[in-house]
């Protein structure tokens, strides 16, 4: 994920920089860098009404992707055992669907990414994304895998593209967009280069595939599912329900950490001449033809990690029609509010704050959010507690105490920050 950074990176918008000016004395330059630094756009401001989280799914080993099924059930991940469970919230029972053999879970690696087809269950498809040990070596894959009678069976390989020795960068999210196709996000393999070869490399892009891993006619790369370049390494991505516009979260290197506007063939300017010197954000979307640049980027570094829109999400008028996303290395959750267009960012806030990195967030059934940390599920919730707390869970759902210790969290983050 992104630098470890501190607890809150300075935000900054497309607009709030412009391209720097000549050259000039060493006391000019101090002076120009004292004033950038004095009229910096401050830290989000906390919001009100307060928000809180509520655990709905508790002592889960790595749940690092979920998403929601019939019946009230949550599909969810296990990172490291190659698990794919499923938990029925009005009963609390939990129950394994399959177990994806050979999966690597150092640092960013594991099982990363999970939908279910469009059309699930008569269309009876469970889609995951997962670092794999395979024959021809250590591969990203997505597998689709056949729901018979709630059970997993016959596993289909749709894409594998090679994995770094490093263990980072892997991407991993997946999902279907309103079109019925299905959505990839890999990652750069530690390899900057890899995002702006668009040939028959696959690392560091935004795939677009059918739902039998074919390639769109539509696609914007004849013969590819290439639907996007230039891009680092991404734990979220979401559409806007409004436009069906992408949206992604990306995370730098120690500068940079992105929110982006994704479009059909466009270039994200991540490429082997990224430097965190210079201006930022064009100091690390400097490669390729044509680079767009993010919407909103942080430094110090974030993580952000999974991302949603609230409709009618509960959370309060001045969230509808938001876009939230949580953040690993602070825990913090944020609140976009776009402009009238909804191409652009009108303010930001961080509404929640949580006690450990947050990695997957979702819209539920009941159109709530609902995100993910190492050892649970939760639903963001109004609440008259303090902002950043935790509330009790009413229902028949297991409550179990957050494992996550501080040192422990810690040593996750130096496995998943792979810089």
């Amino acid at each position: 994920m992104g630098g470890s950074g501190s607890r809150a990176g300075t935000l900054r918008t497309e607009e709030s920089t412009r391209p720097s000016g000549g050259r000039g004395c060493l006391a000019a330059l101090s002076l120009a860098a004292t004033l950038l630094t004095l009229l910096a756009p401050p830290a989000p401001a906390i919001a009100a009404p307060r928000i809180a989280a509520r655990l709905v799914a508790g002592g889960l080993n790595q749940p690092t992707a979920f998403t929601f099924g019939p019946g009230d059930r949550i599909w969810y991940l296990e990172k490291a055992t190659g698990e794919v469970r499923v938990h029925d919230l009005r009963t609390g029972a939990d129950r394994l669907f399959f177990r994806v053999p050979g999966v690597n879970p150092q640092g960013e690696r594991g099982m990363l990414g999970i939908a279910l087809h469009p059309d699930f269950p008569t269309r009876p498809f469970v889609y995951v994304y997962a670092t794999r040990s395979v024959s021809a070596g250590l591969r990203n894959q997505v597998l689709r895998i056949t729901d018979r009678n709630g059970t997993g069976a016959s596993p289909k390989v749709l894409i594998s593209v090679p994995a770094s020795s490093s263990p980072y960068h892997n991407g991993g999210r997946i999902l279907f967009g309103s079109d019925g196709m299905l959505y990839v996000v890999v990652g750069d393999a530690h390899d900057p280069a890899n995002a702006q070869d668009t040939s028959d490399n696959l690392r560091g892009k935004i795939l677009r595939m059918t739902p039998s891993g074919g390639v769109p006619s539509d696609n914007p790369f004849p013969r590819s599912p290439i639907f996007a370049f230039g891009i680092r390494n991404s734990f979220g991505f979401t559409f806007d329900p409004t436009t069906g516009r992408l949206w992604e979260t990306e995370n730098g290197p120690e500068c940079n950490d992105e929110l982006n506007l994704i479009a059909k063939g466009r270039n994200y300017g991540w490429g082997p001449h990224e430097t965190c010197s210079g201006s930022s954000p064009r100091n690390t979307n400097q490669d390729g033809p044509d680079p767009v640049l993010p919407k909103l980027w942080y430094t110090p570094t974030i993580a952000p990690t999974g991302i949603a829109f609230c409709e009618r999400c509960g959370l309060g008028a001045r969230s509808r029609g938001a876009l939230f996303f949580g953040a690993y290395n602070t825990g913090d959750v944020h609140r976009v509010r776009l402009d009238a267009a909804r191409t652009g960012v009108a303010s930001q806030t961080v509404v929640y704050h949580h006690p450990s990195g947050i990695l997957s967030m979702e819209v539920g059934p009941d159109r709530a959010l609902y995100f993910s940390d190492f050892g649970g599920i939760y639903r963001l919730v109004r609440s008259s507690r303090a902002p950043g707390t935790l509330v009790p869970v009413r229902g028949p759902f297991p409550i179990t105490r957050l494992r996550v210790t501080l040192e422990a969290r810690g040593a996750r983050l130096r496995a998943l920050d792979g810089g």
